[in-house]
């Protein structure tokens, strides 16, 4: 469950290390650390709950999170991986009330929570961190439709084929990324079945595109996986 960190604690962080913060004013900066409250996410703990009232908006500083939607029957879409330093639920503060999608903890997190209403003011009445908050949220919106494109318009080896360039983009950080997912994981940022998944893994090592040793994924042929996801 999730856990405050109080100042007193030994991992407790005084300031948020992400460029739009440093920019604040004294004052400024104040506000945000009168506002904020320091939270620990064990992994598998809900950061955010799809339709659930949003009133902060959480700034990652360890840890690594799956956002996905969730769809009926238990069918959910994996939108992205979030790593230490991005920004959960800026949504939130532009034009919703409610998160529309759910978070969740893939290793222990440590994030801040911020009260969405501090963030409009700041957008407001600094006009530099109002731009380089304005631009992260388009740029996420941008992402989020570029993988949508990808779902809609390539057949499923098309798919699995970009998911695995994805993850993959996360690995310099973090060696063990593929380890944190499931196959369901893997087939939900695809967008197919569990056992599509399985089987188009399987068809991949077979050619030598891909090495699997138990829930690690290596990929060996780049080019070949380049070119699945393009014809796909």
């Amino acid at each position: 469950m999730m856990k405050t960190i109080l100042e007193t604690d030994h991992d407790f962080i005084c300031d948020i290390q992400a460029p739009c913060f440093q920019i604040l004013l004294p004052d400024e900066a104040e506000l945000v650390r009168s506002s904020k409250t320091q939270v620990l996410f064990r992994r598998g703990d809900n950061l955010t709950k799809q339709g659930a009232f949003a009133s902060y908006v959480l700034f990652i500083i360890t840890g690594w999170v799956k956002q996905y939607i969730e769809g009926d029957l238990g069918r959910n879409f994996n939108l992205r991986i979030i790593r230490p330093g991005e920004f959960i639920g800026l949504s939130a503060v532009f034009n919703k009330n409610t998160f529309g999608y759910s978070c969740i903890a893939l290793t222990d997190c440590q994030a801040v929570l911020i009260e969405k209403d501090v963030i409009a003011r700041l957008i407001k009445e600094n006009g530099e961190f109002g731009f380089s908050i304005i631009k992260r949220y388009c740029q996420l919106n941008g992402e989020l439709t570029t993988t949508l494109q990808k779902v809609m318009y390539k057949q499923m080896n098309g798919r699995m084929a970009e998911t695995l360039l994805y993850i993959d983009t996360f690995r310099e950080e973090n060696p063990e990324i593929f380890q944190l997912l499931s196959r369901k994981d893997i087939a939900d940022f695809a967008g197919i079945s569990t056992e599509s998944a399985i089987k188009l893994l399987k068809a991949f090592e077979k050619d030598g595109s891909i090495e699997l040793n138990e829930k690690d994924i290596r990929l060996i042929n780049l080019n070949a996986l380049l070119e699945i996801s393009k014809k796909g």
